[in-house]
């Protein structure tokens, strides 16, 4: 039998079907003895866009290739990186941020190796495997909430509670994503992610925001499983999820990622009085770069000044844990700055209710891990494309720490004297 004929196999390991936040070992067996080859994943996320990768390899003297092991030589990243492939992912078009919001839809990748053969772009493939990444565990039970003011979707995870309880607060501008929900759910919490607007019969824009809503959103939580509540958000929520902390009951914890240390954008209102009036962005300052994505890490007006220090939220009336999460090279927004201005005020005031952890080299959208990284999108309230900040690696190894972080977290300030539970497949 010729060298060629004998069988490519390429194995995805421990198994080719698995939660969208645990990684999977690639390893290729069958080459010629120090054969190259190129590694390529592609999928298609729910916007139809397509997302793909790929590393050049050499095998070594029997054949294989693990990517646990061995570099890439080339392609979308380079060096040892077992999961690569994964958030190397690059969009077919400019400046698209990949979406799988719907809890129920798994994260397909097809990954397949090729020949490197000169003048053939891909190569002939020579092996292909297919990746199912679930955003929802066995077991898990998914509810659409509909009730009072309230909408969302409500998880809850298999077993007898009570569970540690979070409020997810992932609102994308008129939507928001089940996909942290689902997978905390699947790690042992109950999970209520909810939308403040633009979705079923709730106002399509707003003008105000209300505390209400998520006070309401917080009894709902308390009265599902009589556990402590938490709080995780990112971005213009973060600054809700302190004001939530600073002027309601029973938030025990809170995770605040790359937000503000002050309300942002829209007034808060509580028990129909204006609380907080918002700090506004100055768009003079938006600064075009050669990809045409605005940097608009210096966009928003400092809460520092005098004319805007009514914006910042009293953060030292939160009696619950605060976690702050910021990326340090989160193009965004500012957000190391508005950390260190929280920790200022909390330490003066005498408060030591709070922990901070900062990644270098980590963008804006910090999520579950293993997702491709997004260095430019959209931006939902400046209307323009923004770079988001990062670099690919660094990010990706952030998203990694952070994601064990928010749940020991959640696990160690929600205490319900219960042990993680697993996924099953």
């Amino acid at each position: 039998m010729s060298p060629r004929a004998t069988v490519i196999r390429l194995s995805l390991l421990p198994r080719a079907r698995c939660m969208f936040d645990e990684p999977v070992q690639v390893k290729v067996a069958g080459l010629r003895s120090r054969q190259m080859v190129t590694l390529r994943a592609r999928s298609t996320d729910e916007k139809g866009v397509v997302f793909s990768s790929s590393a050049t390899f050499r095998a070594d003297g029997s054949g294989q290739i693990d990517l646990e092991r061995d570099p890439s030589l080339g392609g979308t990243y380079t060096g040892v990186e077992p999961m690569g492939l994964l958030w190397s992912m690059r969009p077919d078009a400019l400046h698209k941020r990949f979406q799988r919001t719907k809890s129920l839809n798994a994260h397909v990748v097809k990954i397949s190796v090729h020949e490197e053969e000169e003048g053939d772009e891909e190569g002939r493939m020579l092996a292909e495997a297919t990746n199912e990444r679930l955003l929802i565990g066995d077991g898990v039970i998914r509810r659409t909430v509909r009730e009072g003011n309230i909408r969302g979707v409500l998880f809850t995870p298999p077993g007898v509670g009570p569970f540690p309880a979070v409020l997810d607060l992932y609102i994308l501008g008129g939507g928001f994503s089940e996909k942290r929900g689902a997978l905390l759910a699947t790690r042992g919490f109950v999970v209520l992610t909810v939308v403040a607007y633009g979705y079923d019969d709730l106002p399509k824009k707003m003008k105000e925001i209300h505390l209400d809503y998520f006070a309401e959103a917080i009894q709902f939580l308390r009265k599902q499983d009589k556990g402590r509540v938490g709080v995780i958000s990112i971005s213009k929520t973060g600054d809700l999820a302190l004001s939530m902390a600073s002027y309601l009951q029973g938030v025990e914890a809170v995770v605040w990622i790359n937000g503000c240390s002050a309300n942002t954008l829209l007034p808060l209102y509580y028990q129909k009085s204006q609380i907080l009036p918002p700090l506004m962005v100055d768009l003079s300052k938006l600064i075009p770069t050669e990809s045409e994505a605005f940097n608009t890490k210096k966009v928003l007006n400092d809460p520092l000044a005098e004319e805007n220090k009514a914006t910042l939220i009293p953060v030292e009336r939160a009696e619950g844990r605060l976690l702050f999460v910021a990326s340090e090279d989160d193009l965004n927004w500012d957000s190391k700055a508005y950390v260190d201005m929280m920790v200022e005020r909390l330490q003066r005031h005498g408060k030591d209710n709070f922990e901070s952890v900062c990644y270098p080299g980590a963008g804006h959208y910090l999520e579950p891990p293993y997702g491709p990284y997004c260095p430019s999108s959209l931006h939902w309230v400046i209307g323009k494309v923004v770079l988001l900040g990062g670099e690919a690696g660094s990010h990706a190894a952030a998203e990694v720490h952070l994601w064990e972080e928010i749940q020991e977290f959640f696990r160690t300030h929600l205490s319900c004297n219960l042990v993680q539970i697993k996924a099953k497949m």
